[in-house]
């Protein structure tokens, strides 16, 4: 992956100004990339003598609690005037892991309102789709951390890497690759890895906190989801599952309880594509992962208003369930029809 030298140097100089107030921002319902990547950034700069507010939209899931640095982050949910304050005074605000404002939802009023700070992407998803001062757009990283570890390295060194700061990247590194066997796992990806390894992190008790970690609900859900809401279609080929509040409640849910069930239908061999659509208050969250050539991205976009990666996507349906599930069902055949999937 080739970082733009420029882009680096124009940050390398943005950083440089001295005691700046800066802001790192990361996506609606925040995972183990979002949050690490955050982290992992802001202690770089604090290193630097700047101050750093890391933000996300609501909660991150309970079995990242754990996360060194994860107690600071604030968010906005709970505690939306120290988010507002943060946003309105910042100097400089990072936007990390997401490549549209509307993956904030209400806090993209509150940064549209600061129209002063400069304004930097990091991230790996395809198509952002706002203006940026210095942009590292890179759908070819396997993850948002993997992009934090190479900006570190370009303007630091490797060697600059704490044993912190290599644990939480370790954390985005393996989650948004599913432990290492999806996409994207290049030599580069390893050489970075073995740098983290070094500072000394426990790698097996980084795997247990973050997968071996759920609540008996959790694993009472997964069970009905899989056992009574996954339905097939295309002869076995394409699955589906849904999740209703009531569903939910009736497990105990907390936020990241459902976080991986869509992938678990591609482990059935001739699958080609899984979704899963959770329902919220306001709206219906889908969450798409395929294999091989199925571009769950496109999928995503033409859809439901989303997107993502080729191979693992999402997008919103704000009609009801049996209606975002009819129109899922509907745009499987077209999709199928036009030799997509």
């Amino acid at each position: 992956m080739n970082l733009s030298q420029p882009d680096i140097e124009r940050l390398r100089e943005l950083i440089a100004a001295p005691a700046q107030r800066m802001v790192i921002l990361s996506h609606t319902n925040p995972d183990g990339d979002a949050v690490g990547s955050s982290i992992a950034w802001a202690e770089a700069l604090r290193r630097e003598g700047h101050d750093v507010v890391c933000i996300v939209p609501n909660k991150y899931p309970y079995y990242l609690d754990w996360m060194t640095g994860i107690g600071d982050v604030v968010i906005h949910r709970t505690e939306p005037d120290r988010a507002a304050a943060a946003v309105a005074e910042a100097d400089v605000i990072f936007c990390l892991d997401f490549h549209s404002l509307s993956r904030l939802d209400q806090l993209s009023e509150v940064i549209a309102a600061n129209t002063s700070a400069k304004r930097v992407l990091i991230d790996h998803h395809l198509n952002p789709t706002e203006p940026f001062d210095i942009m590292f757009s890179h759908p070819e990283a396997s993850s948002t951390c993997f992009l934090v570890y190479k900006l570190l390295e370009a303007l630091w060194g490797a060697e600059c890497v704490t044993a912190s700061q290599a644990e939480v990247l370790y954390v985005g590194m393996m989650t948004d690759t599913g432990n290492f066997s999806f996409s994207s796992l290049t030599p580069e990806l390893y050489q970075s890895l073995a740098v983290l390894s070094a500072t000394g992190i426990n790698i097996p008790q980084i795997y247990n906190n973050v997968y071996n970690s759920f609540t008996e609900g959790r694993a009472r859900l997964f069970g009905y989801a899989i056992n009574r809401k996954m339905k097939m279609l295309r002869k076995g080929t394409v699955a589906y599952m849904s999740l209703t509040e009531e569903e939910m409640r009736r497990f105990w849910f907390q936020q990241g309880d459902s976080e991986g069930f869509v992938n678990y239908p591609l482990s059935i061999k001739k699958m080609r594509m899984s979704a899963i659509f959770i329902e919220h208050k306001d709206f219906i969250r889908v969450s798409l992962r395929s294999r091989g050539a199925v571009d769950v991205n496109l999928f995503a976009s033409r859809y439901f208003e989303g997107g993502g990666h080729h191979n693992a996507a999402g997008g919103k349906s704000y009609v009801s369930m049996a209606e975002t599930i009819a129109r899922f069902e509907a745009a499987v055949e077209e999709f199928a029809r036009e030799g997509l999937v």
